[in-house]
């Protein structure tokens, strides 16, 4: 629950900015220690069902990077397809920002969904803080966020190249991070009350320095900006770590059903 207060107040910001990243951070209430309600977030799919169904071999599925723009083109068309990308575009620089500043992980293809509208959204946050899943000592996920080159599909509205488009996503996650920065304090004191709440990866004050870090509190707005364009960078780049982990995800998915 607390990240996912986190994604509202981060919404928030945003908004009171100028900013509609078209968050979608769904309700969630405890009604117990181990216990509580989630909403359903109606006509979506998560990223690996999309896959999964765009091919025969599961193995190739996480590697079809026509899949996720063909499932939109599936329900939209013309003024609404069009509507749909930017839903999609706004969405994943949102959720690309948050997921970096807050360290979140277990960052497979069940755990991100898209709405037939557009919206991108994430869900199951066991791990935060940067407390990345990992198995003989080697971490599973080697990139600060999710950005794949499937996602930049949709967003280049399947053209290739360093497009317009791209260009405008990649402002929107610049923009939106310096935004959140600006109210770095803010974050670092939420957090620092939750200290004594028994949650399992903050315990300590060690724990907020990822926070600190994500957000270069300790540098200026320039040098906060250029560490984030190469966490962008590298996130895209490395991006192909990720559809190994997806790959292998995806295989044991379809193995078990």
């Amino acid at each position: 629950m607390l990240t996912l207060q986190m994604l509202r107040l981060m919404d928030l910001l945003w908004k009171e900015a100028g900013l509609d990243l078209r968050m979608l951070p769904y309700g969630c209430l405890a009604t117990g220690d181990r216990s509580g309600l989630i909403e359903v977030v109606s006509t979506s799919e998560t990223i690996a069902d999309i896959q999964l169904n765009s091919s025969n071999v599961a193995a190739a599925a996480a590697f079809n990077k026509d899949a996720l723009l063909n499932w939109l083109k599936e329900y939209n068309s013309g003024d609404d397809l069009d509507r749909a990308i930017e839903e999609f575009t706004l969405s994943c620089a949102g959720y690309c920002v948050a997921s970096y500043v807050l360290g979140i992980g277990d960052r497979h293809s069940d755990n991100i969904m898209v709405k037939k509208t557009g919206q991108l959204f994430h869900i199951d946050f066991g791990h935060i803080l940067g407390n990345f899943k990992s198995k003989f000592g080697i971490k599973r996920e080697r990139v600060p966020f999710i950005l794949t080159y499937d996602f930049i599909h949709v967003i280049q509205q399947g053209k290739t190249g360093n497009t317009e488009k791209f260009g405008r996503f990649r402002q929107c996650c610049e923009d939106a991070y310096l935004i959140l920065r600006r109210h770095g304090n803010l974050f670092i004191t939420l957090f620092a009350l939750m200290l004594t709440a028994g949650l399992p990866e903050l315990t300590s004050v060690k724990d907020i320095q990822y926070l600190k870090d994500s957000l270069a509190l300790g540098k200026s707005e320039e040098e906060a900006l250029k560490q984030f364009k190469q966490k962008f960078d590298e996130a895209l780049r490395e991006s192909w770590t990720t559809k190994v982990n997806w790959m292998a995800h995806t295989v044991r998915k379809d193995y078990r059903s």
